[in-house]
């Protein structure tokens, strides 16, 4: 059984209720319909916190040819080179980062405890087995939105901390289209899933149908 949050799908894709109408109805065409939960708020009692030094772990798979070693190596090559690498933006993150420290400090495996406690124990595991499911599906994220150098990105929410933080298998697929732009949905669950997470996935893919080759167009048209 798989669990439809219908409050997060149209809360992220601008409250266009079709997208949750479809996303369920291809879940029901796919798995049957008594294979379905619609309800509200059920991913909602997921709860992680992500850490900004996590980057770490992106700058090992570098290499050793790379010529940056560490965080501090790649902040200092981005302020050498602000014109060319942060024209319009900052490095805060990076900073904050670098600021906490190495992974093996008291603080950060005290944080990490945490964070595995809530996205798995008391996250993911804890909603699977209270609802008796055997995954749960969310909007992956929203539709594209238009550059802002001002106010930055108007990014509408979506999903991946939980899975990522619990270090539990996440997959996407495309799901439909928001004005034209696609949107995918997140399909996930507790360790060892994946082999039931691509069957759940692949079952959506050939019932929706819902990829469409794209079609590079100049600018999207946002006429409702």
């Amino acid at each position: 059984m798989i669990a439809v949050d219908t409050s997060v799908l149209v809360d992220v894709l601008t409250g266009d209720e079709r997208f949750v109408d479809t996303s369920a109805a291809g879940l029901a065409h796919a798995l049957g319909e008594g294979d379905v939960v619609v309800c509200d708020a059920v991913v909602a009692e997921l709860h992680a916190m992500l850490d900004a030094d996590s980057t770490m772990e992106s700058i090992a798979t570098l290499g050793p040819q790379a010529p940056v070693k560490s965080l501090k190596d790649i902040i200092e090559f981005n302020e050498k080179n602000r014109d060319r690498e942060m024209p319009y933006f900052g490095q805060d993150l990076f900073i904050k980062a670098q600021e906490n420290g190495p992974l093996t400090t008291p603080a950060y495996l005290n944080a990490l405890r945490k964070n595995h406690l809530m996205s798995r124990t008391q996250g993911i595991d804890l909603v699977l087995k209270q609802h008796r499911l055997d995954a749960l599906i969310a909007p992956t994220g929203g539709p594209a939105w238009p550059t802002d150098l001002v106010n930055g990105d108007h990014f509408t929410g979506g999903y991946s901390t939980a899975s990522a933080v619990a270090g539990y298998p996440h997959i996407t697929v495309p799901a439909g289209y928001v004005l034209g732009l696609p949107v995918g949905l997140s399909f996930f669950a507790g360790a060892y899933s994946e082999p039931k997470l691509i069957s759940i996935a692949f079952a959506f893919e050939q019932a929706t149908k819902a990829r469409r080759p794209p079609k590079f167009l100049p600018t999207a048209d946002l006429s409702l």
